[in-house]
């Protein structure tokens, strides 16, 4: 079955896949080595920090003999992602021994933050100059919003009233995979449209953010320069303001597009612009595992299947009508039912049992999560396997039926031709019946031609 693919769990996985110069370019920059470090696992930083002062390489035996028995496979893990990012330059000698040595740029940025500390990537603006800043609620809100109408305008532009600014060729890359674009044709949300909807925003935001950054090239900007200045992003302190005085055209262009994903938010004074970053900016660093990020719930599920969703969110709506029937929506809720129709279709789409299963306990309101019964009802997630299994009960394989053999022997070494070319289903030796798989036919047919 189709799946969305996240490549990138997070902006390191990015990172590692970019060309060995484009990685180094990014170790010029402060930041970047400090987001790399924070990224390792616990094993590969204590390495990093182990080397940081030494200038020769060490040999891979060596660093062998630092671990226990049983830290083998953390050892190589360690290894292979400093190697991935590059932080780690392997080296091979006449003798083919492995040695390793930290990567020159990378180390002496290191030391140096290390020696001096950091400084921002830029201060944010005073507050008498800004005055009134939204709070985080608010910031959250608006955050939630824009990302919401970016995902109704992706998947159904008409229901979406916020417009972004994307052009038509943007949003047709982000909706690749997502929706069938064919000419004259209204567009209709494939499998792995259907998926997406069912993802968490963390990792819908990734989909979306890896299609920008690859697509980067195509609009005449360097992804590594993006990658660099999203990354950078992460350390700026959410709710604060800062000048967009301070960024180089490229970022001003990413803040614009970013601000129609609901990672920015943009205002204007009377003498300056400025931009203040949302959560969904500032956790760009972490990985789609991390739960900080995680909005809260607003569904209950009933042990009857009745679904209720304290929500008034548009798109909320939308991504419930996949895989239950929604009967009806007052301001602030939505009244619905699992039944065994809305599931069949959910599960045509392309959706499983446990991408809906997954989605309600994700989504599960915090009353019902503070109970000891689990989030959803075990009856309802029991039931919704079920009927997923009821329609993988019986496969449909194309055939073909043969019948009126003129003989037993031509009958009997029809079975075999077709047991030996793997495309024997049934036959009936009494009445002299066979059906083979519909790939076989035409051998089949040559085979009983050269019989008579």
């Amino acid at each position: 079955m189709p799946q969305v693919k996240i490549i990138a769990k997070n902006f390191m996985d990015m990172v590692a896949a970019l060309p060995a110069l484009k990685l180094d370019k990014l170790y010029d920059n402060t930041f970047i080595c400090e987001a790399v470090l924070r990224s390792l696992p616990p094993l590969a930083k204590k390495y990093v920090l182990q080397l940081l002062y030494i200038d020769e390489p060490v040999t891979a035996k060596s660093m062998e003999d630092w671990v226990l028995t049983d830290g083998v496979s953390k050892h190589r893990v360690a290894i292979d992602r400093l190697i991935q990012l590059r932080v780690f330059l392997e080296i091979t000698d006449r003798k083919k021994e492995t040695s390793y040595r930290v990567n020159p740029k990378f180390q002496g940025n290191l030391q140096n933050y290390i020696a001096h500390g950091g400084v921002l990537p830029r201060e944010s603006m005073s507050s008498s100059i800004t005055v009134r800043l939204p709070t985080a609620e608010e910031l959250d809100s608006y955050a939630l919003e824009q990302w919401e109408s970016f995902l109704l305008q992706l998947i159904s532009s008409g229901q979406a009233e916020k417009k972004t600014s994307f052009s038509p060729s943007m949003m047709t890359i982000f909706q690749k995979g997502l929706l069938s674009l064919r000419e004259k044709e209204a567009p209709k949300l494939t499998e792995s449209g259907f998926q997406f909807l069912l993802m968490d925003t963390n990792a819908q935001l990734w989909y979306i953010i890896r299609e920008y950054i690859i697509n980067s090239e195509v609009r005449g900007v360097d992804s590594a320069d993006l990658i660099s200045f999203l990354l950078e992003l992460s350390f700026h302190a959410t709710g604060q303001a800062y000048n967009m005085n301070t960024l180089n055209p490229t970022q001003r262009s990413a803040i614009k597009d970013l601000a129609d994903l609901g990672l920015i938010k943009l205002q204007q004074g009377r003498k300056e612009d400025w931009f203040i970053p949302t959560k969904l900016a500032t956790n760009l660093s972490v990985s789609l595992s991390d739960s900080s990020s995680r909005k809260q719930g607003f569904v209950v599920v009933e042990t009857n299947f009745r679904l209720y969703a304290y929500s008034a969110s548009k798109l909320h709506c939308e991504i419930l009508r996949l895989f239950a029937r929604v009967e009806y929506q007052l301001p602030n809720l939505i009244v619905g039912a699992i039944t065994k129709e809305s599931l069949y279709t959910a599960f045509e789409n392309g959706i499983t049992s446990e991408q809906i299963i997954s989605f309600l306990q994700q989504n599960a309101h915090p009353r019902v999560c503070d109970r000891a019964a689990p989030a959803v009802p075990e009856n309802v997630t029991d039931q919704i396997r079920l009927w997923e299994s009821d329609l993988n009960r019986v496969e449909a394989t194309p055939a073909n039926f043969y019948e009126e053999f003129p003989s037993k022997d031509v009958f009997e070494g029809a079975c075999d031709y077709a047991r030996d070319n793997g495309g024997l289903l049934w036959e009936d030796s009494k009445r002299m019946r066979l059906v083979v798989k519909a790939e076989i036919h035409t051998l089949m047919r040559d085979y009983l031609h050269r019989q008579k």
